[in-house]
């Protein structure tokens, strides 16, 4: 090393903690919803505000009914992200004679907890949560910031046509 060149540590990840959401838990994920919703910047503020008590009255119902799973990340005490999985209803096919799908949906790490393994970290518990329960595929939509992580954890690109109507 030269004269007066400094060394700095390697920068260590914080642990981050995964756990399932409980009811106390809602506001928090309809928080971190909102935040996506408004980081992706496809839609204006008031309308992903309007969104927020119909989306938390849905996932109140459907925790009830056990089609929904929060994952909240913390790193220490703060909640550095959070995600869920939703069991949607499928139709009957080849492969899948009746019954729900696991979706994985509203993942959001807060900014300063980015690239720090938090997002790996949930998706990694709502493939595991799934695969625990016997589903065979995991599906979401990805955002464009979302993509490179849930490549790397084996998603792969599929193709969707959307017509706004």
């Amino acid at each position: 090393m030269g004269v007066g060149r400094t060394v700095s540590a390697p920068r260590r990840r914080p642990a981050c903690a995964v756990r399932e959401a409980t009811a106390a838990d809602v506001r928090t994920l309809v928080s971190h919803r909102r935040k996506m919703w408004l980081d992706i910047g496809r839609d204006t503020p008031s309308s992903v505000r309007e969104a927020d008590r119909p989306y938390e009255a849905w996932v109140r119902r459907m925790m009830r009914s056990r089609r929904f799973v929060g994952f909240v990340a913390t790193v220490g005490e703060e909640v550095a992200g959070s995600g869920a999985v939703w069991l949607r209803e499928e139709q009957p096919r080849p492969g899948m004679a009746e019954g729900s799908a696991p979706y994985l949906l509203s993942m959001y790490t807060e900014p300063r907890f980015r690239r720090s393994g938090v997002a790996t970290a949930i998706v990694k518990a709502a493939v595991r949560w799934s695969r625990t329960r016997g589903y065979r595929k995991l599906e979401l939509h990805a955002s464009k910031a979302g993509r490179s992580v849930y490549g790397a954890l084996g998603f792969e690109r599929t193709w969707e046509m959307r017509a706004e109507l």
